[in-house]
């Protein structure tokens, strides 16, 4: 049996201006019963015309009920070609503004076969839908010339569905048919998710079928990615990650005691050195609930090991590790497990999935939206959850840190001492749509040890000014924000810091804490272009020597700001020469004369820093996007450089740095990603006193696989 189709009388895109209630039929002998006709209205809208064109659409298919594309349909009077059309890929064709009258329409298939019926009725003010069913003569003949005579369509292969209105104004209703039963037009299924693709054709010719998906394809469905459960509603993810990176700079390094190479009697070494590591993520996710994205799980457990090995080959002694006899190079590796965790939901406050869990177990977090005080993935408790229809998100953590190993910066099995206590709500559309701004509180205790890191150097307490383990107690008030405002994209972030330090190395001597830091990013999307322009401030600490220590520093930041990785000073960890600490650490802005970001201890008394930003993203093609970079830094304070140095003068010019690279996406998706770029420092004159006038550079590439 063939399938009837009702094409919706909302299909139709012509809006007639009248119902034509009082236009006379064209053909009186030929009337619709009246069971099938409504009430005609009693008059037109007021100043409206009577309509004096109708229109006719309908559908094309085969004998089978596949639509037929491409196929001409011309309405003909008198061997005039009126008006034609051609059938779309649901082999739906149009015709408007058809003057009223009795026709011929001749339905012409790509293959020249022709089919044609006569007598086919139009009365002005009427939309008739038809269906139409070409024999499998026609629509599979060979002959790409028109067959002559035509052959004419029966009543089996015409239909006409509906007219509104007919001749006397009435909107004629089809006839009700009885339902067929539930059997009939449906199958029952376990679950959504185990569906077979139906057999489906929309085109005749080059048909891309429903790919079924295999275990090793990530894009299409796979119980590995969770498209399908592996029982009831428990679903599983696998994601592994390999990442290689590779990383040829320049550094300040001193000669050391012993030089590698003979004849060396300058203070500053050759500071070349070369870099690769490649790390391997598997990250295993078993989770209850559903797969869409505004309905949080049930519960999860998640699993992710890590393992890392790496190369370093420097030009000078003493950079790999104290000992001179270990030489220039080293060989590292290391693994890990950098999330485990269980997840469970406490309770939902609505139908609209506003909820609150609790995860327990090591898990990434970043606290606010740039990294610019904590970053890392650590063993926690967390409550988090959203309100209003997930216009707030809140979170509540508490933190004990593990030790990271030195070379990889993963994490170690055995606590730091550290804990951190976190707080934040963020309020979406917060005074203009499209803005969300966040409130967060900080709380860190260090508790201070004795430790050396894993290529032998001491890193806490700092080897600076009196060597004594010492506790930092610091708060962390913050308001920070990301979104736009118009068409001006908008980050911002400030914090207050307060506490104390039981001794601080450099001061020799308790101080209590009051340090600020600001920070601003605008930028502007034109077309395929985003220009963007920064700022940056970190307090530095004017006097060494008063009890009161007002330079920032973090607690673990992870930056992505101004250039990010395309940054030379946020990029590399800049070395404080001979002096046991460093000016800035990897990832990381803030010249707070750390040991190490990951194993040292935060250090109030610094010089903190002044920067100011321009640069520019550029989509060049959907796969491809060029970063250009350029900052010029200053020193806030000059003071503990001076007193720590001991050095008459330091200027506060650091000097300019800048950046360009690209990333590559070949698959358009962030299963194969490739960062490449190279970056400069070029010293001015407070750089110059405490290092040379040699430019520091970095030429990196780093290479990522996703499964």
């Amino acid at each position: 049996m063939r399938p009837t189709i009702l094409l919706p009388c909302v299909c139709a895109l012509l809006l007639l201006r009248g119902l034509a209630a009082q236009q006379s039929p064209v053909n009186p002998q030929r009337t619709t019963p009246p069971e099938q006709r409504a009430t005609p209205p009693e008059q037109r809208i007021p100043q409206q015309k009577a309509a004096t064109l109708g229109a006719l659409q309908g559908m094309v298919m085969d004998e089978g009920g596949r639509p037929l594309p491409g196929v001409s349909v011309k309405i003909e009077a008198e061997a005039v070609g009126l008006s034609t059309a051609t059938t779309s890929g649901d082999g739906i064709f149009r015709i408007l503004r058809i003057p009223p009258g009795t026709y011929r329409l001749a339905f012409t298939l790509p293959n020249g076969a022709t089919m044609q019926r006569e007598a086919v009725e139009l009365r002005a003010g009427e939309v008739l839908s038809i269906e139409v069913h070409l024999p499998a003569t026609a629509v599979t003949a060979p002959s790409p010339l028109a067959q002559v005579p035509m052959e004419t369509l029966d009543d089996a292969g015409y239909r006409e569905l509906s007219r509104r209105p007919d001749a006397e104004g009435a909107v004629v209703v089809p006839k009700e048919t009885p339902l067929p039963p539930a059997p009939a037009n449906f199958e029952p299924q376990r679950d959504r998710w185990g569906i077979p693709m139906p057999d489906y054709h929309r085109y005749i010719e080059g048909e891309t079928p429903y790919i079924l998906g295999h275990w090793y394809d990530p894009f299409n469905r796979n119980v590995l990615k969770a498209d399908r459960p592996i029982f009831g509603k428990t679903f599983f993810s696998f994601t592994g990650d390999s990442i290689s990176a590779a990383d040829g700079r320049r550094l300040p390094v001193p000669s050391g005691q012993s030089t590698a190479q003979p004849v060396e009697d300058g203070f500053f070494g050759r500071g070349g050195q070369f870099f690769i590591a490649q790390t391997f993520r598997m990250t295993f996710d078993l989770f209850h609930g559903d797969t869409a994205a505004f309905r949080p799980v049930d519960w999860r457990i998640r699993v992710t090991p890590a393992a890392n090995i790496n190369y370093l080959d420097a030009r000078e002694n003493q950079v790999v590790c104290p000992d001179v006899r270990c030489g220039t190079t080293r060989l590292d590796g290391h693994v890990s497990l950098q999330e485990a965790f269980g997840e469970v939901k406490l309770h939902d406050f609505g139908p609209n999935y506003d909820f609150v869990n609790l995860r327990v177990g090591i898990q990434q977090f970043v606290s606010d939206f740039r990294g610019f005080v904590f970053a890392d993935e650590q063993p926690a408790v967390r409550l988090f959850g959203n309100l209003r229809s997930n216009s707030i998100q809140y979170n509540l953590a508490g933190f004990d840190l593990l030790e990271k190993n030195t070379n990889s910066g993963l994490n170690k099995f055995a606590r730091r001492g550290r804990e951190i206590a976190i707080g934040n709500v963020y309020i979406q559309d917060f005074l203009a749509k499209g803005y969300t701004t966040q409130f967060s509180y900080h709380f860190v205790r260090d508790n201070g040890s004795t430790h050396y890191d894993d290529n032998g150097f001491l890193v806490r307490p700092a080897p600076i000014g009196t060597v004594q383990a010492h506790r930092i107690d610091a708060h962390y008030f913050g308001w920070t924000g990301d979104g736009h405002i118009g068409r001006t994209n908008v980050t911002h972030a400030f914090y207050e810091v307060r506490g104390n330090d039981q001794h601080n190395e450099i001061a020799d001597q308790r101080n209590e804490i009051d340090a600020q830091f600001a920070a601003i990013e605008l930028s502007q999307d034109h077309d395929w272009l985003r220009f963007r322009t920064s700022f940056l401030f970190a307090s530095g600490d004017n006097n060494p020597r008063d009890r009161v220590a007002r330079g920032f520093s973090s607690i673990v930041d992870g930056v992505a700001f101004a250039g990010g990785e395309f940054s030379f000073f946020n990029r590399e960890g800049i070395p404080l020469t001979r002096a046991g600490v460093a000016l800035t650490a990897p990832d990381s802005f803030l010249p707070d004369l750390r040991s190490s970001k990951d194993e040292g201890q935060s250090n109030f008394v610094n010089p903190g820093l002044y920067l100011y930003n321009a640069g520019f993203d550029a989509d060049l093609t959907p796969t491809l996007k060029l970063v250009g970079n350029v900052n010029f830094l200053q020193f806030a304070r000059t003071q503990p450089l001076v007193f720590l140095l001991q050095q008459n003068a330091v200027p506060r010019t650091i000097g300019f740095d800048s950046g360009i690279g690209a990333i590559y996406r070949p698959f358009l998706s962030d299963n194969i990603t490739i960062h490449a770029g190279a970056t400069a420092l070029v010293p001015s004159s407070g750089l110059r006193q405490i290092y040379t006038s040699q430019t520091l550079f970095s030429l990196f590439a780093i290479v990522k696989f996703q499964f």
